[in-house]
């Protein structure tokens, strides 16, 4: 019997790099979901159907079912043939936690979700894949969204010591707005945030292919040295003195430190008033254009594209907008009202962007 699953995209709200730095994230999962429908087989052979790669931008539709396809043995072992061999790492940390796939499957997956554009393709297909087989295998854990982001999570980076934090997978599992707190980097608390001020989001796509894990290793790199230096950010923000600690840090990492410190800053204070009821739309839109500066010129993850189609949104009445994800290409969102996101919509497409009105999803689920 066939069973499909599916999982969330998101968009990170607050906190693009401060995941990894045992800080904290804001972020939202949307309706762009990836899916996988398995069947078991009975030789062993893992098949693997996936959406072809050149299938790549928003909107973009695998209307001539072009797939890529890859297959190997479950019950050997499996070696890794490239640093992102992400379904037999899948599968490895699935067993290395007791589990027995030996049947085999053939797995289909498609996917909303736009390639390489920091909209977390590779982590939803992970999770997707992995839960497709937890149901086939009918695992314990199959519903249980904190042993799925914990084996996402090894299957994509730890087993290839990749950089990276735990935000797009806890994001795509859990599904709505979420509040993660990464105090302690591998028990992270998670709270969901119930309401948002309102006012619609329209993600868009500049097109421009991203090489993430270089993006990340840049961004990471300077702030892990100033901290080598420095008290953490969290505390740095709790005592309200960073500026004292500036004078530590090497030159060429003030900006990047600096961009970190003010983006955990304006996470904190989102919180606060989140937590009094004092959000408004403006307040928000405001805090998402402050928190892209910061992304922007501290850590030069923005974009020509990119910057262009912000100026578009906000000379149209946009009331905030940012980079998601990682940066350096790929995706941006606009916060607006909701009689204006027509006229945005049309100016982005008249550039050449595709456009889509997004809003929160549910996480991981059966279909």
């Amino acid at each position: 019997m066939s069973i499909t699953v599916s999982t969330p995209s998101r968009l990170c709200l607050y906190g693009e790099h401060l995941d990894y730095l045992s800080l904290e994230v804001v972020a939202m999962a949307i309706d762009l979901r990836f899916y996988a429908t398995i069947d078991k087989r009975s030789d062993g052979l893992a098949v693997i159907y996936i959406k072809d790669s050149s299938i790549d931008t928003l909107n973009q539709k695998n209307d001539k079912k072009q797939y890529e396809i890859k297959q190997f043995l479950v019950n050997d072992d499996i070696i890794y043939e490239n640093k992102r061999d992400y379904f037999k790492s899948a599968i490895n940390v699935i067993k290395k936690r007791g589990y027995d796939v030996s049947s085999g499957f053939t797995v289909t997956m498609d996917s909303e979700i736009p390639i390489g554009k920091g909209m977390c393709s590779s982590s939803t297909m992970i999770i997707a894949f992995i839960k497709a087989v937890l149901e086939m295998i009918d695992a314990d854990i199959k519903n249980n969204k904190q042993a799925i982001v914990e084996l996402a999570y090894n299957a994509e980076v730890t087993e290839f010591n990749e950089p990276g934090g735990k935000m797009d997978h806890i994001a795509s599992v859990y599904g709505g707005v979420c509040h993660i707190d990464f105090k302690v980097f591998d028990k992270p608390v998670v709270t969901k945030i119930t309401k948002i001020p309102k006012g619609v989001f329209i993600l868009v796509d500049s097109k421009q292919q991203k090489d993430t894990i270089k993006v990340l290793k840049n961004a990471k790199d300077p702030v892990i040295r100033a901290l080598s230096n420095t008290p953490s950010i969290r505390e740095m923000v709790k005592n309200n003195n960073s500026n004292e600690y500036l004078s530590m840090v090497l030159k060429e990492d003030k900006n990047a430190f600096k961009a970190a410190i003010n983006n955990y800053k304006i996470l904190c204070d989102f919180i606060k008033e989140q937590s009094a009821n004092r959000v408004t739309h403006e307040s928000f839109g405001k805090n998402l254009k402050m928190h892209h500066q910061n992304l922007r010129e501290g850590l030069r993850l923005s974009t020509v594209a990119i910057e262009k189609i912000l100026k578009i949104a906000y000379d149209n009445g946009a009331t905030g907008g940012k980079i998601n994800g990682s940066g350096g290409g790929g995706c941006c969102y606009i916060f607006a009202n909701e009689f204006v996101a027509s006229d945005i919509i049309k100016e982005i497409n008249k550039a050449g962007y595709p456009t889509r009105l997004v809003k929160a999803a549910e996480g991981v689920r059966v279909e």
